[in-house]
């Protein structure tokens, strides 16, 4: 993701001139990868699209409010990353993430760093392995290696310092290659 000169000028567009041409393009542009990170936290394909609209709508409200925002994508992230606290606190019957259905619908069409696994890996072994990382694990290899956020906007997104997200990214990988190493062949059909 990247913090364009366009994304500033279609910011600045929302703010000023509500305008909701400029809000669709940034919507067009993270709707994906916003949808697929609540995804991989919350299954279910309803609450899921549920939470992306919220969150794009919390942003089109917040930003004409006045909020700072420097990363939109990391301003988004953050936003769709309190709105999935806030539903399993409110949720009595919240899903474990061992319940979760398969996620080979997932559009992973842009996501490099998944595809450079999927060549060497079998992609549902990664996945699994993805689901058993705790939260914040799974969050950090999400935003660095599907959606392509820097540490930086990471640890926008993440309310951590650029520091924190490289000693999070490089235990998550670890903890992530012992899983790979020590889960049992899949079987390939």
């Amino acid at each position: 993701m990247s913090n364009s000169l366009q994304d500033k000028l279609l910011l600045f567009r929302i703010r000023l001139q509500r305008d909701p041409q400029a809000f669709g393009k940034l919507y067009d542009a993270y709707v994906n990868r916003i949808y697929r990170f609540v995804y991989f936290k919350i299954p279910l394909v309803e609450d899921a699209q549920d939470i992306t609209s919220e969150t794009f709508l919390r942003f089109w409200n917040q930003v004409q409010e006045g909020a700072p925002v420097t990363h939109v994508g990391a301003y988004l992230y953050r936003i769709a990353r309190n709105l999935v606290a806030d539903h399993y606190r409110t949720r009595q019957d919240a899903l474990s993430i061992d319940a979760a259905p398969e996620l080979e619908h997932l559009l992973l069409s842009d996501a490099k760093g998944l595809i450079k696994i999927e060549e060497s890996l079998d992609i549902g072994k990664v996945l699994k392995a993805l689901r058993l990382l705790k939260d914040e694990y799974r969050e950090a290899i999400i935003l660095r290696y599907v959606d392509e956020l820097t540490t930086t906007e990471i640890a926008e997104a993440l309310g951590k310092s650029p520091g924190n997200v490289r000693v999070l990214l490089h235990r998550s990988l670890d903890t992530l290659r012992t899983l790979l190493r020590t889960a049992p062949p899949s079987s390939r059909t």
